[in-house]
């Protein structure tokens, strides 16, 4: 994945109204990965990835999207409180448009405010170890965020627009 300043464009398809979805908490380290189900109404937390070098991320994740047979992609959007795109969200919408290219699969941004927050909510309130919560951080944070793209009413809101 390229770090130039240009923005690659996404794999251009239709987003897909059944099949599995991936939902990804990127990360510069690691990355959050959940799955839906085929009826697309339940997410579930499952794994974490450390990220390594781009041969191996992209190794790592087509065989992710292949294994699962993921038919669409949502990437939680890290956009300010005002709603406004900061270096993250440029970072995660760079990150999804390469892994949207080399698998072939439509993706969707979604807004990913306080999906972290919660995620470590959740893991505190059930007695996780301090130590043991980031195991579970991420992957939660992607079940949240690929769950309330699930549950969302118009899948094709911009991130940051209520």
């Amino acid at each position: 994945m390229n770090d130039s300043s240009e923005m690659q464009q996404p794999f251009d398809a239709e987003f897909p109204s059944e099949g599995r979805l991936m939902g990804l908490d990127y990360g510069t380290k690691r990355v959050g990965i959940a799955i839906s189900t085929f009826e697309q109404n339940i997410a579930s937390p499952l794994e974490n990835y450390t990220r390594q070098n781009e041969a191996q991320d992209q190794n790592f994740l087509l065989k992710m999207i292949k294994e699962y047979q993921c038919k669409g992609l949502v990437v939680g959007l890290p956009v300010h409180m005002s709603g406004d795109e900061g270096q993250k969200a440029k970072e995660a919408r760079r990150f999804g448009n390469w892994i949207s290219q080399f698998a072939q699969i439509p993706i969707r941004f979604w807004d990913e405010r306080y999906s972290s927050a919660i995620a470590e909510e959740f893991l505190a309130n059930i007695n996780i170890s301090r130590g043991k919560r980031k195991d579970y951080l991420d992957k939660l944070a992607a079940q949240i965020i690929l769950q309330s793209f699930l549950e969302s009413s118009d899948r094709n809101r911009i991130p940051g627009s209520f």
